[in-house]
């Protein structure tokens, strides 16, 4: 397994509750498929530097997660298919 630092930007008008519910649909991709999720930390609300379909501001989500290749790929199909993520990034972690 490799590890990664993921980091998402969600939608800033979505509910709380949906927000969370979005949150732990991601982390499961990872512990369904055999890999895990070492940290999450929720950074909460902030400006972007630009404006990303037409939101000034969203909410950012970092994972460290150990995860297989399967899960890699499961993981970037789905966020690429869900509208509340604006934008994300994974990066191998060479620490």
């Amino acid at each position: 397994m490799t590890k990664y630092e993921i980091m998402y930007i969600i939608r800033p008008t979505l509910e709380d509750a949906d927000r969370e519910a979005l949150i732990e649909k991601m982390n499961r991709l990872f512990t369904d498929n055999n890999s895990e999720v070492i940290k999450k930390d929720e950074w909460g609300a902030r400006q972007l530097a630009y404006k990303i379909d037409k939101h000034a501001k969203g909410y950012y989500v970092v994972l460290n997660v150990k995860a297989t290749q399967e899960a890699r790929a499961e993981f970037e199909r789905v966020v690429n298919l869900q509208e509340n993520i604006i934008r994300y990034i994974m990066i191998k972690d060479v620490r």
